[in-house]
């Protein structure tokens, strides 16, 4: 009965168009209402204990490095750096987008910051030398989901949370598959460029490449002192980000000169609205999967999928094509928070070890960031380029195929995933 609550509740205020984290309050709220047992000063508990971790206090002071360094002109100095690395290759523009991705995603671990600063930049510059609009808007859409999977990354600091899992090493756990993800989406830029005969770049001279790379020096060591410094333990990732936020400040107010105090309120107040709006979701997903914990649905998920199969190939299929398919509708965080503690059991009854599964979830749930009708990255890069909607979610087809592929690797190439980890010492869970 209270799973059919449960079900009815959160389909009727999603199909109303109520927001996410409020859908996620309303419905352990109208369950605990008609069952009549459970105190409702129990709600705001439970919030408060869902966000009341200091592990969590990393997401929003890296939300805040993000945009101080979107704020200057730290952006530019990368696209000048990628331009040198890529730019040359027909098609270059298409090329430096994904990989000032790859770099802008060890600094924000976010795929939403990264759409809206890489795409302001790149997508008007990729229209004016002659790309598809549908074309620029679609890279763009998709190679910002590396965000979230090169460290650092916020999805992985919530999973770390949820699953006791060390955040360290699920920060090196992403570093292959998000050098995959940004591989295959190459792949289709190598494709698609000579399709189409997408223009080069003019390579600089060695003095201006040298004066490009001098100058997006200090941004490139960012992401390096990020993970540097929480391998070698000098500080955990909390303070890591808390150190990225007083970095990018050095550097924007002093350095490259290119933010100023009078700018700081805005970009207070822009992370203030992000974080709160991240931290509401996060308290109103905890209730939900405490209901969901108290009811043993985990248990009765497992007991009733290996009722069906015990094969862990299958297994793993089936979880991907739920996880795809919630990820089309579903909020990033909201679906993390949910789904981890109910297939967690499922995974370790199977023998999938935390963190591998940890990369797998993350992995799938980016990968809706881009699908419609909830792709949050799609309809920013589809506002930014000016595009309809129907056209970029034609053009995002060869990229999902590419990303679903990696997902498909990592899933069931395991040592592939775990392989820096464990040279960094993590012990695997036993089969």
């Amino acid at each position: 009965m209270v799973v059919f609550i449960l079900i009815f509740s959160f389909l009727f205020f999603l199909v109303l168009g109520v927001p996410i984290a409020f859908v996620l309050g309303l419905t352990p709220l109208v369950s605990m209402i008609l069952q009549g047992e459970t105190p409702l000063v129990l709600v705001a508990q439970r919030i408060f204990t869902g966000i009341d971790s200091p592990v969590l206090m990393a997401v929003p002071f890296f939300i805040l490095a993000g945009n101080i360094m979107s704020a200057g002109g730290m952006t530019e100095r990368l696209v000048g750096f990628c331009n040198i690395l890529v730019g040359s290759f027909r098609g270059g523009l298409a090329y430096i987008n994904v990989v000032i991705s790859m770099i802008f995603a060890g600094i924000t671990g976010a795929a939403v910051a990264d759409t809206s600063a890489v795409g302001a930049i790149l997508i008007p510059a990729m229209k004016k030398e002659g790309y598809d609009d549908d074309f620029a808007a679609a890279v763009t859409a998709t190679s910002s989901t590396i965000g979230p999977i090169i460290p650092p990354s916020i999805p992985f600091i919530l999973y770390g949370v949820l699953g006791e899992v060390s955040i360290a090493s699920l920060f090196l756990a992403g570093l292959i598959p998000g050098v995959l993800l940004g591989m295959g989406q190459m792949g289709v830029v190598w494709y698609y460029s000579r399709k189409r005969h997408y223009p080069k770049r003019n390579l600089p001279d060695i003095r201006e490449a040298l004066r490009v790379s001098l100058d997006a020096l200090l941004v490139i060591l960012m992401p390096i002192i990020i993970l540097g410094g929480i391998l070698t333990g000098i500080f955990t990732p909390t303070e890591s980000a808390c150190i990225a936020v007083f970095y990018a400040l050095i550097i924007g107010l002093f350095v490259y000169r290119d933010i100023h105090l009078r700018d700081l309120p805005g970009i207070l107040v822009r992370t203030g609205v992000t974080s709160s709006l991240v931290m509401l979701v996060i308290g109103t997903a905890s209730i939900f999967s405490w209901v969901l914990a108290s009811e043993e649905i985990p248990q009765v998920v497992t007991n009733c999928i290996l009722g069906l199969t015990q094969n862990k190939i299958l297994i793993l299929l089936l979880m991907n094509i739920l996880l795809l398919i919630i990820g089309t509708f579903m909020e990033l965080t909201a679906s993390l928070i949910i789904l981890a503690p109910v297939l967690l059991p499922l995974m370790s009854q199977i023998g999938v070890d935390p963190l591998h599964f940890g990369v797998i979830l993350v992995l799938n749930l980016v990968i809706g960031l881009t699908t419609p009708p909830v792709g949050v990255c799609l309809f920013i890069a589809c506002s930014i380029g000016e595009t309809k909607i129907e056209r970029i979610s034609r053009a995002i087809i060869p990229f999902l195929l590419a990303s679903v592929a990696v997902l498909l690797i990592c899933t069931y190439w395991e040592g592939l995933v775990m392989a820096i980890p464990e040279m960094f010492g993590y012990n695997p869970l036993s089969p």
